[in-house]
């Protein structure tokens, strides 16, 4: 895929209803999401969320569950053993956002609880970069693989961790099922990325499968 034909996905504007004005609420909510989605990698499979079975699963999981009200009992039901000294987003919480429990656009004025990568990627986000060095923890990797069952794959950029001490920068992602196994979830330090044995999951400029850095459409304040 040419970056045209990215320009040609990103070129429905988000409404403004999506956005989170106050620069708070967007470090909240990105860090929320972070954790969400991390934290996932450190359960055991047979403790994983039922809804949590491919790349874009994750995505959504962490997206809904970070726009909560992150009470003792919201804790409880996610059956989290520690919450990070975060606030919870006060614009708007889950499900009285406005457009309900339908978080992500699927087209022209719709929007529904589930979209696919693809989805996520043309309705949801906006391009950052095609480098790396300019993602903000919370971003999204996306990348278009047409020789793979799932043309779109989506991993989150974390940063450092939020579960573990350190700088190192982090990616997480679920590989998504195959007729072998349902898959599981990775954690991967950004500079392995770069290692990765087979080229086309490496997140450079070089690279025609990696389409770049993208951020949530909620995240842009202007």
């Amino acid at each position: 895929m040419t970056l045209a034909a990215v320009a040609v996905l990103m070129a429905t504007p988000p409404p403004s209803s999506t956005r989170l004005s106050d620069p708070s609420d967007r470090r909240a909510f990105a860090g929320w999401f972070t954790f969400l989605a991390e934290l996932q990698f450190y359960r055991p499979a047979a403790d994983l969320p039922a809804e949590v079975n491919d790349c874009a699963a994750l995505v959504r999981y962490a997206y809904r569950e970070s726009l909560r009200q992150h009470t003792g009992a919201w804790a409880a039901e996610l059956r989290l053993p520690d919450v990070p000294p975060l606030g919870s987003v006060r614009q708007y919480n889950y499900p009285f956002t406005p457009t309900g429990a339908s978080l992500f656009r699927i087209g022209e004025d719709r929007y529904a609880e589930f979209a696919d990568a693809r989805t996520l990627l043309r309705y949801n986000t906006f391009l950052v970069s095609r480098d790396i060095a300019h993602a903000a923890p919370g971003d999204l990797l996306f990348f278009h693989q047409p020789d793979q069952r799932f043309l779109y794959h989506v991993m989150i950029y974390l940063g450092p961790s939020r579960v573990q001490p350190g700088t190192t920068p982090f990616v997480v992602y679920h590989t998504g099922p195959d007729s072998r196994s349902p898959g599981e979830i990775r954690r991967p330090a950004v500079d392995e990325l770069f290692a990765h044995p087979n080229p086309q999951w490496r997140p450079h400029e070089g690279n025609h499968h990696f389409l770049g850095v993208f951020r949530w459409n909620i995240l842009n304040g202007s």
